[in-house]
């Protein structure tokens, strides 16, 4: 047990994952959490009792509700559903771990409640929401164009490269998707969702699960498979997030033939057919740089790659999209399954496959 002195912070990976593993969290326990603790009748007020008209939508986890705190500030207030998958050390990791890190292209979490099953996460209020709901939203992506969404990739590759070299902590997110990227009032993209993120320490450089964690289609192989993740696992996701926004298509669920069946395999038979261009969302045509759309794409499959050691790091991503000259990416396995449609049989799959967040996402229309 960490005793606590008054003042003091919780730094270093070991410190932090105890913190993370004692089994409760409450308001006299913000010392070493550096964000403060709301009381619930505070929250709302804020959110006018968590009104419809200020719910912004339903995530995974729980409903988000737009809050307007005492000093005028915009807040996301996220409310766990009681019959949500994230239990209470998720709820906790996710406090903490955001409040340990500080970049431009993280969320900021601004507060926390608990009050007897009720759990509450307070975010830096986002105006456009979620990355997803432009992509794959034929008129919505028109708001994006090829400047904005390389920006966006660029954006999300600096804040991967902090999480896994460059803060205090070593972090895999472990759940990098479309729906986790945010987007501020400037279309600044803001990574979200902490609940699966794992902290590495002292010379690790990977790590097995018991439990399968994740949301299928973003997963590398070896975490479908295996349950095995490391940084390379986030690298694999980071690839499937890229090919995505240059496309404007799903790699859930994309079918294109009996041999294709993910943007995966799409993306690799354009690259063999030297057709890359065909990739492109249709909305980009005019606004889109040919080199940087073609070397976007060369990243996104080095990034699918199989073998987790063929994938580069996120250091390398960051330095690859300023550069002309790449290695040649193998051919990935495409080991996705097509999955039904209906939410009875999507739910026996989860079910089978052990998953933490795929049915949550089916139920969120993402």
């Amino acid at each position: 047990m960490i005793q606590r002195n008054r003042g003091r912070f919780y730094d270093s990976e070991r410190e932090v994952k105890d913190l993370i593993d004692e089994g409760h969290l409450e308001e006299k326990d913000n010392e070493g959490i550096e964000v403060p603790f709301f009381d619930f009748d505070s929250i709302i007020v804020a959110t006018d009792n968590f009104s419809l008209a200020n719910k912004l939508g339903r995530g995974g986890y729980g409903p988000v509700y737009k809050g307007k705190l005492q000093d005028g500030q915009l807040i996301a207030v996220k409310r766990l559903s009681s019959a949500s998958k994230q239990g209470f050390r998720e709820f906790k990791n996710e406090v903490i771990l955001i409040a340990k890190l500080q970049h431009r292209n993280l969320v900021r979490l601004r507060g926390y409640c608990i009050k007897g099953e009720e759990k509450i996460l307070l975010y830096e209020y986002m105006p456009n929401r979620s990355l997803d709901s432009f992509i794959f939203d034929r008129e919505q992506g028109l708001l994006l164009d090829w400047q904005m969404r390389f920006d966006i990739i660029r954006g999300i590759a600096r804040g991967m490269l902090y999480l896994h070299q460059d803060s205090r902590l070593r972090v895999i997110h472990r759940d990098l998707k479309t729906s986790n990227i945010l987007l501020d009032k400037k279309m600044q993209p803001k990574i979200s969702d902490f609940g699966l993120a794992k902290i590495f320490g002292g010379k690790e450089t990977e790590g097995n699960s018991e439990r399968l964690v994740g949301t299928y289609g973003y997963m590398a192989p070896e975490s479908a498979t295996k349950g095995s993740f490391s940084a390379k696992s986030d690298v694999f996701s980071f690839g499937v997030v890229l090919l995505e926004i240059i496309s404007g298509k799903k790699n859930m669920g994309f079918y294109e033939s009996e041999q294709i069946s993910s943007l995966m395999g799409y993306a690799w038979r354009l690259w063999t057919e030297k057709r890359l261009l065909d990739l492109m969302d249709l909305s980009l045509c005019e606004s889109c740089n040919m080199n940087q759309f073609t070397r976007s794409v060369h990243i996104g499959l080095l990034c699918v790659q199989d073998d987790p050691n063929d994938r580069p790091s996120m250091s390398n991503v960051v330095t690859m999209l300023g550069i002309e000259t790449l290695p040649d990416p193998k051919q990935p396995t495409f080991y996705e399954r097509r999955v039904p449609t209906n939410p009875a049989s999507y739910s026996k799959l989860a079910t089978s496959l052990q998953l933490d967040s795929i049915y949550e996402s089916y139920e969120d229309g993402r």
